[in-house]
């Protein structure tokens, strides 16, 4: 397998829905260029984006309606406008993004009232847009029908529909297609919108030379369409019912897994037609991004399937996953596009083996290293290679001064030591500059840790709320700040 290599580099993660905006979240605007530069400016290499598929604008960004399709909350109004199809007067009401925290579910209300406006004056025989609607036909069909029949039930989810619905092939829903064909066209509009505008901003970063990292969970959701219209590949019933949850046997991670049930794959039967499936995702998922990691990685090699209603004398089980022939194909499938795997822990040895086979870098987490164990394989001292990716704390996590916050003195004496710090008022700026210096191949910053705010998750929000409804507001980095990174970048040849 020829190895795709990584350039030595740093990164920074920020969601496009943090950045400054007139509209009450980022999108991909003026803002998203503007911080390709700002990344320029800094010498990175790298803008990873947390997932901004299609979601339920509460707390579930990790778990889309589709894993082919954009998030239409990320449209810029401001080029509908520029286009004719709405007026500044009829956004207005939007109130620019002045703090940290964003209402995020009234300003996707906010946001669709416009779409909707523009979608009414919108040429739906043109070119541009016959010609995405055929070349996506594929996936956006079932989407675009998926999210109409959402809005027509209430947003309920498609296995609580009413019977003649959760078939996609049956006669009611022909005639659906054909009675509500203008509704079902508005979400292929913003499919239309959101890829417009997000190809535009790619080749800009592209040709500023920063590569754009995306996140690749392995699950899809089990209220998307692409459940719903393509069951025979997950493990669920013919009338939709889920019986058995990809699970964690371990603690709080299976308490997840039981919150947000996700079908298990049928891998025999993807297997018999080579996977086909997984090449259109993954062909999909490598035309918008450079680099993907993929989420759940291990489950690829072993997984844990427990029923939903589990007791005692039903307990979960561990099932051998598709292993490096998917791994194969998937990679065959991606051209150019980089991958490398999510933190693996110390529980599947195997997931090590085949990502080390495939040649992909793992996740090292920083923070989660200062444990006392001077072994622990997070630490830069025991990296063995430079095929690691590492962070100072991902999406999932709080941000570094409030993960540190609560630790007493006498657990933080073995990370006062290997840094070489007396405080806690130095740990933040300490991990960035000891993973920048490392061998790693790339290192992945968040924005907050890099403004380190004095911010944690004490604010009632979940942890991916606090991710994805948290703002940079519009004071930015001061120029010692940009000096200081840049400084890094320098010294330690990134």
């Amino acid at each position: 397998m020829g190895e795709k290599a990584f350039t030595r580099g740093a990164g920074i993660l920020l969601s496009i829905t943090s950045l400054p905006s007139e509209y009450g979240m980022g999108t991909l605007g003026n803002a998203a260029c503007s911080f390709v530069d700002l990344l320029v400016d800094l010498r990175q290499k790298y803008w990873q984006i947390p997932q901004f598929d299609e979601t339920d604008c509460i707390d579930e960004t990790y778990q889309s309606y589709s894993v082919f399709a954009g998030n239409p909350y990320l449209i810029d109004l401001g080029a509908l406008i520029t286009e004719g199809l709405v007026t500044k007067e009829e956004v207005r009401f939007f109130e620019g993004l002045k703090k940290r925290h964003i209402d995020y579910k009234s300003v996707c209300k906010k946001h669709f009232q416009v779409l909707e406006k523009a979608y009414g004056r919108f040429d739906c025989s043109g070119k541009a847009f016959t010609d995405f609607c055929e070349a996506n036909k594929e996936w956006m069909d079932d989407y675009s029908f998926f999210m109409f029949l959402k809005t027509f039930s209430e947003n309920a989810e498609w296995f609580h529909w009413d019977g003649s619905l959760r078939n996609p092939n049956s006669d009611t829903m022909k005639k659906y297609g054909e009675k509500y064909a203008k509704q079902i066209g508005f979400w292929k509009f913003c499919q239309y919108q959101f890829f417009s505008q997000w190809n535009s901003l790619k080749k800009y970063a592209n040709t500023r030379g920063i590569r754009i990292i995306g996140e690749l969970p392995l699950y899809a959701k089990y209220d998307s369409a692409d459940v719903w219209a393509h069951r025979e590949l997950f493990e669920i019933d013919a009338d939709g019912v889920l019986q058995v949850t990809a699970s964690c046997p371990y603690g709080a991670a299976k308490d997840a897994h039981h919150r947000h049930p996700v079908p298990l794959y049928n891998w025999e039967r993807m297997e018999k037609d080579n996977f086909s499936w997984w090449q259109k995702r993954i062909k999909s998922a490598a035309a918008m991004f450079d680099v993907l990691c993929i989420e759940d990685f291990s489950d690829i090699v072993k997984f844990y399937a427990e029923p939903l209603e589990s007791s005692p004398e039903k307990s979960g089980k561990w099932h051998k996953g598709p292993g490096r022939k998917f791994t194969d194909v998937i990679e065959q499938a991606s051209k150019n596009c980089k991958f490398f795997v999510g933190n693996l822990g110390t529980v599947l040895p195997g997931a090590k083996r085949l990502a080390a086979k495939m040649g992909w870098p793992v996740v090292r987490i920083l923070p989660e290293a200062f444990n006392g164990n001077t072994a622990d394989e997070n630490l830069p001292s025991n990296y063995t290679d430079t095929k690691v990716v590492a962070y100072a704390g991902i999406s999932g996590n709080m941000s570094m001064a409030g993960f540190f916050r609560d630790k007493t003195e006498y657990e933080l004496a073995f990370l006062y030591e290997y840094l070489g710090i007396a405080s806690k008022e130095e740990i933040s700026d300490s991990i960035i500059r000891l993973a920048y210096s490392s061998v790693a191949d790339v290192v992945i910053m968040r924005m907050r840790d890099i403004l380190n705010p004095e911010w944690d998750n004490g604010t009632g929000l979940s942890v991916l709320q606090e991710v994805f409804q948290w703002g940079t507001g519009e004071d930015g980095l001061t120029e010692d700040r940009r000096a200081w990174l840049r400084t890094l970048a320098a010294i330690y040849r990134r």
